[in-house]
């Protein structure tokens, strides 16, 4: 079954026109849009995480305040850069999260994406080193399985039991994504029983366009699946900029869309950006049915304008759902009631 979610960046500024104008407001829309998604039928309420800039950066509080205020929408990261955690606190604050919204935490994590800051993640304590997030993510992976980490005191010395972190939540460890950026990672996600998600840009390009270079990824990814004798079906989300355009508004903000993939060079290598999907709804449904990386995938992630407002992205979520998500096989589930 085809399952479509937002994708929030979660962008505030204080400028004139701004619709979220402080942290303070990107938290509490995304809540707010989370439960106006929810509403809809919509699947999925995922956040991007970004630091040291105007965008969301700590999930786990916003996560597990979005799992309160809703009762079946899975919630999400895509993705949180392991360069800048603590794997075992990660595992505590995870698994708190996941209680809290009763099992639904999807948790798209990998070796980070550029950012602002000049080795970011040694200001928090942190290596650099893409390896070492690797490392980072097999700990974090084991401690939410329940593994132990740590040996228990046995009178002021090292015993020979081993402690496991607390609180743990059944499953988690099934809902674990990893951010592809090129096939050979996707092969890698596989070999290692995480799910594939893959995002608007590949650190590669080979000539194709970019759903085709994605669809390639994906079957990349399932090939290694298979060989590596994985018992449970894996999970595949890809995201995409939908921007249906049925209003003056609208008109002005995206109409002007080259609809195009875009080359250029990013974090070194050659990378291929994927398209944005705006004008009429009825052209968008028939494009998004022949993108290949979108049949392929069993997810599909609409980022999100947020500096817009919860009402206009409600809104174009609605007209998502009603005119151009059944053209790639989704129908609404789980309807929740408002939560009071």
């Amino acid at each position: 079954m085809k399952r479509i979610g937002f994708l929030s960046f979660g962008h505030w500024s204080p400028a004139p026109g701004s619709g979220t104008r402080s942290g303070a407001d990107a938290l509490r829309q995304t809540v707010e849009l989370a439960v106006a998604a929810e509403e809809l039928g919509i699947d999925g309420a995922f956040v991007r995480v970004h630091h040291f800039a105007r965008q969301l950066a700590s999930p786990f509080p916003l996560l597990a305040a979005i799992g309160v205020k809703t009762s079946t929408i899975e919630i999400g990261t895509g993705v949180i850069d392991m360069r800048y955690e603590n794997p075992l606190y990660m595992a505590e604050t995870a698994a708190a999260a996941d209680l809290l919204a009763g099992g639904r935490l999807q948790l798209g994590v990998s070796r980070g994406s550029p950012e602002p800051a000049w080795h970011g993640a040694e200001a928090f304590g942190y290596s650099m080193d893409p390896e070492e997030a690797r490392q980072k993510t097999a700990l974090f992976r084991a401690a939410i399985a329940g593994a132990g980490v740590v040996p228990a005191d046995s009178g002021g010395q090292p015993g020979s039991a081993l402690l496991a972190v607390q609180p743990q939540s059944p499953g988690l460890a099934e809902r674990i994504w990893w951010g592809a950026g090129s096939r050979d990672t996707a092969v890698w996600a596989a070999e290692q029983g995480m799910n594939l998600m893959s995002s608007t840009l590949l650190l590669e390009d080979t000539g194709v366009p970019f759903d085709e270079l994605q669809a390639e990824q994906i079957a990349l990814f399932h090939e290694a699946w298979a060989t590596a004798g994985h018992e449970r079906e894996p999970r595949v989300s890809v995201s995409r900029s939908v921007m249906p355009v049925t209003s003056d508004l609208d008109r002005r903000l995206f109409g002007r869309d080259a609809n195009e993939d875009q080359v250029g060079w990013l974090d070194g290598a050659l990378s291929r950006f994927g398209r944005t999907y705006s004008g009429d709804p009825d052209r968008i449904a028939d494009e998004l049915a022949r993108d290949a990386a979108v049949q392929a995938a069993d997810t599909l992630l609409l980022t999100v304008p947020s500096q817009l407002g919860v009402d206009y992205n409600a809104r174009m979520l609605e007209t998502i759902a009603r005119d151009i998500a059944p053209a790639i096989g989704w129908s609404p589930r789980n309807v929740a009631e408002p939560i009071a």
